[in-house]
C-alpha cells in the first residue's frame, strides 16, 4: 500500500485520541504523505471536505475512536473505496476496531502497511432511499442513505412514545404488518448490535445476508426473517399522521417520511474495507469477549482439541 494521503480522523472530544491522530499525523509527513485530520462525533463531520479537498487518491484512512466513529467512517468512506484503519483509542466496546495495543507502535504499522503485511476484510453495507407514489411507478425523493449496521424505521416524538405501524414488504410481496416501535433491516455486521437486542438473529460477516427485526412487537407471533441479499425491503408506514416516522441510519437520523412515502433498502454497490492488523481474527473469540457470549455454564475437556 502506498501512503500518499491519508485521512485520520478521531474521537471529538476525545483528548486521548486527538493526541494520538497527531502523532500520527506528524509521522506521516515525515514519510512525505500528505494529512487530512480532523474530529468525527454527532456535530462533526470531517468526511465531504476531506473529500473535496484531497487533491489526489485517497490510499487510507485511520480512525480513531470506538464503534460510533468507525461506523460514521463507514457510511462515508465506503461509497469511494478507501480502506479503514479502525483502532479503538476513546471507544468503549470496540467490536469493530483493531486492538490498541497492535497500533501502539506506529512505526510499525506504516512499515507493515507500506510492505502490504495486512488482511483487508469487506462487508457488507445496505441502501435506504426514501419513495413515494404507487407500487408500480414510485419515485425516489431523497438521497442515498448507507449503512453498515442497520437501517432503523421507528417512529420518534418529543412528548410522546408513538407506536408504529408498519407493513414489510420483500420483493414485491407484501410479508406482515408490524405493530410495535419499528422495524430493523440489519447487515451481517449489524447482526451484533441492534438486531441482537432485539432477539434478532446473529449472522456470521462473511455471510451476504438480510435480517429484517420487528423492535418490541405487539404480538407473540412476530419473527425475525433473513432473507437473501439480494431482495428489495420496502417498509410503508400506516397510520402517521404527524410526521413521527424517522429513517435511522447505524443510529443516526436520517431523514423524516412524510405520510404516504416509504423507504426502500436493499444491498448496497460498495462494501467497507476493513485492514486487519490481527494475525489470528476470529469472529467468535470477538462474540465470546465483546458480547460476553458466555454458553455453557459448565465446560468439559475435549481431549481430541489441541490447544
Amino acid at each position: 500500500m502506498e501512503l500518499k494521503q491519508v485521512i485520520i480522523a478521531y474521537k471529538a472530544g476525545d483528548i486521548e485520541s486527538q493526541k494520538w491522530a497527531q502523532r500520527c499525523a506528524k509521522e506521516l509527513e515525515a514519510l512525505n504523505c500528505k494529512v487530512l485530520m480532523g474530529p468525527s462525533g454527532y456535530k462533526d463531520n470531517p468526511y465531504p471536505v476531506f473529500l473535496s479537498s484531497a487533491s489526489e487518491t485517497i490510499d487510507l484512512a485511520i480512525v480513531l475512536g470506538g464503534d460510533g466513529t468507525i461506523l460514521a467512517a463507514a457510511r462515508q468512506l465506503a461509497p469511494e473505496k478507501i480502506p479503514i484503519l479502525a483502532v479503538n483509542v476513546g471507544g468503549h466496546l470496540g467490536f469493530l476496531t483493531e486492538p490498541f495495543e497492535l497500533f501502539r507502535d506506529t512505526q510499525q504499522v506504516w512499515h507493515r502497511l507500506q510492505s502490504d503485511r495486512y488482511a483487508m476484510l469487506q462487508r457488507m453495507m445496505l441502501e435506504a432511499r426514501v419513495c413515494e407514489g404507487d407500487r408500480t411507478s414510485p419515485q425516489t425523493t431523497s438521497d442515498r442513505f448507507y449503512c453498515l449496521n442497520e437501517m432503523c424505521i421507528k417512529p420518534a416524538s418529543i412528548d410522546r412514545m408513538p407506536t408504529a405501524i408498519l407493513e414489510l414488504e420483500v420483493d414485491g410481496e407484501v410479508v406482515d404488518q408490524y405493530q410495535g416501535d419499528g422495524l430493523l433491516v440489519a447487515t451481517p455486521t449489524g447482526s451484533t448490535c441492534y438486531t441482537a437486542s432485539a432477539n434478532g438473529p446473529i449472522i456470521h460477516p462473511g455471510m451476504d445476508a438480510i435480517a429484517v427485526t420487528p423492535i418490541c412487537p405487539l404480538s407473540l407471533s412476530s419473527r425475525p426473517i433473513v432473507i437473501p441479499p439480494g431482495s428489495i425491503v420496502n417498509i410503508w408506514p400506516l397510520g402517521d399522521y404527524e410526521l413521527n416516522t424517522k429513517l435511522w441510519t447505524d443510529s443516526s437520523l436520517a431523514t423524516s417520511i412524510w405520510p404516504g412515502q416509504w423507504v426502500s433498502v436493499k444491498m448496497a454497490n460498495c462494501m467497507a474495507r476493513f485492514i486487519v492488523l490481527r494475525e489470528n481474527y476470529s469472529f467468535y473469540q470477538t462474540l465470546r469477549e465483546k458480547l460476553q457470549w458466555a454458553g455453557t455454564r459448565i465446560h468439559f475437556d475435549n481431549n481430541h482439541r489441541v490447544n
